[in-house]
């Protein structure tokens, strides 16, 4: 079964590779502790033979269709409260 992924979708390191190849025109390989295991990086360009640039903390890079998993919405990283009301309801009360 291959995985679907698309461009601008979020993805996470299950499989730490052997080394890291970057996405740059002349690629250079890095050792594997350059991404961390789990760490969340953003699809950006599709390559052949099942390989995906991913754009990590620390830079883009080639990764393998077996090495990364897509981001469930549920494990997402959560998104700070919006607390506009509440700074809104008190804005109105002090101006009463």
């Amino acid at each position: 079964m291959e995985t679907k992924f698309y461009i601008g979708q979020k993805v996470r390191l299950v499989v730490q590779p052997p080394y890291i190849k970057t996405a740059e025109s002349m690629p250079i390989l890095r050792p594997p502790n350059v991404v961390r295991l789990g760490e969340v990086g953003t699809i950006l360009n599709r390559k052949a033979g099942n390989y995906w640039v991913v754009r990590f903390e620390k830079g883009a890079f080639l990764m393998d269709t077996q090495h990364i998993e897509t981001l469930a919405v549920d494990d997402e990283i959560p998104q700070p409260r919006n607390d506009d009301e509440d700074s809104t309801e008190s804005t109105s009360l002090s101006k009463s």
